[in-house]
């Protein structure tokens, strides 16, 4: 017998143009735009770039439409999952209802279309690759077959990809070299998004495997997912310790992180939903982080 899972009591269906396009804007969680947009245009002023076309077509494409191709078309796919779980419908993340899935789908393709056609034609091999890269792993994440975000540990590294390669491509298309400063800044970068996402991993690990869903939490359970994000999180301190003074200040923007996840090295599988207040304590960390690397990235360009 096939069971389908029905939207939850009270919940209504979108209704009007306004209502549908508003839905699916919100499924490309606005509060996060900023965590990819970011890293591509300061990675590419740090290297050498202009306040030119690049520098504002790139940033507005990592803003808005990378992040509804991400998080749209996971919504599309998640659905039967999303209307089970009690976080959904917040800053967490929309319930995607039936009726816009195909809107989704379709305007999260024709938003993306011009703006990759821009990047590949100004860019070069390297900073092409990096592209091709970055929008591979948008799409693998969620889409059906491949599903990255089903299979452990390429979740981690997958999603992480999501929020560095903007980054990566920034110092491609400015033609950065890379060097020790450069590959250690990407590094500890890159392990500092797989312990975000392992974190994030903790609080579903009861909801994953009642839903059949593998993740890196499901395997290690979430006790050991803690411990997995606190390693990636002080790994990537130690390595942003390699960066020239001030840069070195960077390391110390990860405590904050790892207080963070400490708080939960106790969890069990049986209560790892608590862990969701430490995951919305994380999504607003992010912003006072953006504000600090900010004044930093201010003082190695002045000083």
């Amino acid at each position: 017998m096939t069971v389908t899972a029905t939207a939850p009591a009270g919940h209504r269906e979108p209704r009007g143009p306004l209502a549908l396009l508003g839905q699916v804007l919100a499924s490309s969680r606005p509060l996060s735009w900023v965590n990819t947009a970011y890293p591509f245009a300061a990675a590419y002023l740090l290297a050498g770039g202009g306040v030119d076309t690049v520098l504002v077509l790139g940033t507005f494409w990592f803003l808005v439409p990378y992040n509804l191709l991400m998080y749209g078309v996971n919504d599309v796919f998640d659905y039967e999952s999303d209307i089970r779980n009690p976080r959904k419908g917040g800053v967490e993340g929309v319930v995607l209802d039936r009726s816009v899935h195909r809107l989704t789908i379709a305007l999260a393709v024709l938003s993306n279309v011009p703006f990759v056609v821009y990047l590949l034609a100004v860019g070069d091999g390297l900073s092409r690759v990096v592209l091709a890269v970055s929008v591979f792993a948008v799409v693998a994440y969620s889409a059906p077959v491949l599903r990255f975000k089903e299979r452990p540990f390429l979740d981690s590294l997958t999603s992480s990809t999501h929020f560095v390669s903007p980054a990566v491509l920034g110092l491609a298309l400015a033609d950065a070299p890379a060097d020790t400063t450069t590959v250690a800044a990407v590094v500890g970068f890159f392990l500092w998004g797989i312990g975000s996402h392992a974190f994030g991993a903790v609080q579903d690990v009861v909801a994953d495997r009642a839903g059949g869903i593998a993740s890196v939490g499901t395997v290690i359970g979430a006790r050991g997912t803690v411990w997995f994000a606190l390693g990636a999180y002080v790994a990537a301190g130690l390595v942003l310790l390699l960066l020239p003074w001030p840069g070195t200040l960077a390391a110390a923007l990860v405590l904050p992180y790892v207080a963070n996840v400490a708080a939960f090295v106790g969890v069990t599988d049986e209560t790892c939903e608590g862990a969701n207040a430490g995951w919305r304590r994380f999504l607003w960390l992010n912003y006072l982080t953006g504000f600090l690397v900010t004044q930093l990235f201010l003082w190695i360009t002045l000083r």
